[in-house]
């Protein structure tokens, strides 16, 4: 069964609606041990986790999201308007599937560490502004100065890249907290 034809409205009353129906189960689940199970889960360290709220706008990490499929899940949730930093890829990649959340919220993408040929021309048309930036502390300052108020910062890298999430994650975090 497709989502869409579970609820025609909206995608978000369908995800509301499920997650509701799951946590009230885990709430009157009568097995102590799996309730105990439940409540040892933690998040995961930079999937889309809160870094800061700098001069009104959020800043988030999302460095998990090392694949085209994750970067997509992660802009499909993020609420408003974006400004999307990405690591340039070392190879050719299909950026197809992040055109549709892409065109509906990046107002602006930041391509770290280099030039990237395909990322421009699968959002070239898609994306208002597409900037390279030569470090995260440049994206970043750059994403700081963009003048708009109803956009959110988010690193989600859509490649992988030679240093592993933590550590991307954590150079994003102490660049949002030099801003």
């Amino acid at each position: 069964m497709q989502i869409e034809t579970l609820v025609p409205q909206s995608r978000d009353r369908v995800r509301t609606g499920l997650a509701g129906l799951d946590a009230h189960r885990l709430r009157t689940m009568r097995n102590a041990s799996l309730r105990a199970c439940f409540n040892r889960l933690e998040d995961t360290s930079h999937r889309l986790e809160f870094v800061a709220r700098v001069c009104g706008r959020e800043y988030i990490s999302d460095a998990a999201s090392r694949s085209i499929n994750a970067t997509w899940y992660s802009l499909e949730s993020t609420q408003g308007g974006l400004i999307w930093i990405a690591d340039a890829p070392q190879e050719e990649a299909d950026y197809s599937r992040l055109v549709p959340p892409a065109l509906r919220k990046v107002r602006m993408l930041l391509i770290v560490g280099g030039d990237s040929p395909c990322m421009r021309r699968a959002f070239d048309g898609v994306v208002p502004s597409i900037e390279v930036c030569a470090d995260m502390g440049e994206a970043l300052r750059r994403a700081y100065h963009y003048e708009a108020d109803d956009v959110k910062v988010i690193y989600s890298p859509a490649c992988a890249s030679d240093l592993a999430p933590y550590e991307r994650g954590e150079c994003f975090r102490q660049a949002v907290n030099e801003l």
